[in-house]
């Protein structure tokens, strides 16, 4: 299973401002975004989590919380570790006969804090840059380009959408 980290930034790295996008709405890149995670298991930080709640995305959420009874949903399961993160979306994945597929995916959509923690793990990266600079309080963590490939490059009117790969695997 490979996981992939799936973010909208700033080119100076900014992902939020108050739980909220810092840009006006970008319709394309939610669309794509949406299409993306629709069928997949997603792990997201609790306020992330929350934030989401009237619209969640992907098929099942694995929600990354240092306190195991902070959410109470029962679409969604609590886990404190990547690894208890990873376990539950193999198992979302894993076929009848208990094997997951190589390029099944699970998808890593923050905030901050778990795009950090999860950086080290992910295979993949799908990220929209989005054109300009905002002012925030959250960011995407920082990566060594030279560590990554860029697999696709699509350019929408707000936005260019790479896909990065990891080279050493």
């Amino acid at each position: 299973m490979q996981l992939v980290s799936v973010a909208a930034l700033a080119e100076n790295r900014v992902i939020g401002l108050d739980g909220e996008l810092p840009w006006p709405s970008i319709p394309a890149d939610k669309r794509q975004y949406r299409a993306l995670v629709s069928d997949a298991p997603v792990i997201l930080g609790r306020r992330t989590f929350e934030s989401m709640r009237e619209d969640p995305p992907g098929a099942y959420r694995i929600v990354v919380s240092r306190s195991l009874d902070s959410v109470d949903d029962p679409d969604a399961v609590v886990v404190s570790t990547v690894e208890g993160a990873r376990e539950h979306a193999s198992r979302f994945l894993a076929g009848s006969d208990g094997t997951v597929p190589p390029k099944a995916a699970a998808y890593v959509l923050g905030g901050e804090a778990i795009y950090e923690l999860f950086q080290p793990h992910v295979d993949r990266m799908v990220l929209s840059h989005v054109h300009g600079e905002y002012e925030g309080d959250t960011y995407y963590p920082d990566f060594e380009t030279d560590a990554w490939t860029i697999d696709a490059e699509t350019a929408y009117d707000r936005f260019v959408l790479r896909e990065w790969r990891r080279v050493d695997r």
